[in-house]
């Protein structure tokens, strides 16, 4: 989703549970939430990013062992994407719009991304990055967002600090402290 405002994500999913819900819980006699937990989203860095996101979330049914396909999944965009079927519920995104002066070559194109599988590390980091809610994009990117936000995002490494190399640097002098 590309929100219109900062709100519009949370509004959206929070109306969905509302509605939804209820629903599902009728038609199926139960109780209870359906989700567990808060969605987690992250700001994505738009020309570095947004495509692979594209990509990963409409391989995931496929990597699920759901389809064969992506397009087989009937709750995915990939067949707006790829064959211009018709959905009222998207908005082509600009860099999607990008991909080709007409329908034809920006579906043909589309499809072409999906030729190979997303390189594993930037899987690792689409990962990373919605599991702990932090910006998946550059350094330059989550500099930005600090600078604007007037704190640090993103997340340090778990465990204690690395240790200072003791390999000795040219021209670096040692200096011997005696605490006794």
């Amino acid at each position: 989703m590309t929100p219109t405002d900062g709100h519009a994500v949370s509004a959206t999913l929070q109306a969905l549970g509302r509605r939804f819900v209820p629903y599902i819980n009728r038609g199926y006699r139960r109780t209870g939430t359906l989700w567990e937990g808060r969605f987690k989203a992250s700001l994505v860095q738009e020309e570095n990013y947004l495509l692979a996101c594209y990509r990963y979330i409409e391989m995931n049914p496929v990597r699920a062992l759901m389809v064969k396909d992506p397009a087989d999944y009937p709750w995915s965009s990939h067949r707006a994407n790829t064959l211009g079927e018709r959905n009222p519920l998207l908005s082509p995104h600009p860099l999607y719009v990008a991909l080709g002066s007409g329908a034809p070559e920006r579906q043909h194109a589309y499809r072409n991304l999906f030729a190979n599988d997303l390189e594993p590390e930037t899987l690792r980091d689409l990962r990373s990055c919605l599991q702990t809610g932090t910006p998946l994009g550059n350094d330059r990117f989550r500099r930005e967002i600090e600078r604007s936000l007037g704190v640090k995002v993103g997340y340090n490494a778990r465990g204690r600090p690395k240790k200072a190399s003791t390999t000795p640097v040219p021209g670096a002098h040692q200096m011997d402290l005696d605490y006794s």
